[in-house]
Parts: C-alpha cells; structure tokens; sequence
C-alpha cells in the first residue's frame, strides 16, 4: 500500500512545515519542495512499469509506436508541468505557476498535432466521395 506511505509523508510533512514555517519560512519551503520531489521519486517506478505495459499493448496491437510514445510524452509533460506549476504556488508565485501551466499546454499541443493531422485525415478517408 504506497499509497499509505505517501500521505503518511505528506501529512508529517504538513505538519513539519507549519511548525517551522512560524521561525523560518524559507526551510519550511525547503522541506515542502524536498518532500514533493521524494514523492515523485517514489512513484517513478511505478511509472516506468506503466510505460512498459502500455508499451507491451501497443507492440501486441501493432499500433506505430511513434503514435504511443508520443502520447506518453504528451501525458509526461503533463504531470511534470503540474509537478511544477503545484511547487511554485507553494512557494507564492501564482503568476509564474500559470506561465508554467501555460507553457505544459502550449508543448502538449504542438506535439499532437500530427496525431491529430492522421486522425483527420483517416476520417476523410473513410467519407464517400
């Protein structure tokens, strides 16, 4: 149960940083940006075994592995845009948190583009003349 061990952490965490944030703000971000970045270190495994089935499915379903990987880049700049976006609200700079978020939206979309361009055109394909 991993995840009983992440909001074990997280909530001692919590509780870590509001004691210490009274005397000294600035390690009490410290320990909140440390803390997130073990979290995501901890479940980096788990989602390597994730890429590797999705990877195993697409192979056994003879999909373009092009398309797959792209996918799974799109959903990593996804979780890592939040990742980012979350740690700078954190530490109180909302406007840089939406320009990151901005940014994780902007990426996603250029690279789904060309999946999106084959998706239109298969559709046109299969309209009658």
């Amino acid at each position: 149960m991993e995840i009983i061990q992440i909001v074990g952490l997280g909530l001692v965490a919590t509780f870590l940083a509001l004691i210490v944030k009274e005397q000294k703000p600035t390690y009490a971000f410290m320990l909140v940006v440390f803390v997130g970045c073990v979290i995501f270190l901890f479940l980096v495994d788990q989602v390597s075994q994730i890429i590797t089935m999705i990877e195993k499915i697409a192979l056994n379903a003879n999909i373009n592995m092009m398309y797959v990987e792209t996918i799974l880049k799109i959903i990593g700049i996804a979780y890592i845009a939040e990742f980012g976006a979350q740690m700078t609200k954190d530490a109180g700079q909302g406007a840089i948190a939406s320009k990151i978020e901005l940014g994780g939206k902007i990426l996603i979309l250029s690279m789904a583009v060309p999946i999106l361009t084959v998706i239109i055109e298969t559709i046109i394909g299969l309209i009658p003349a």
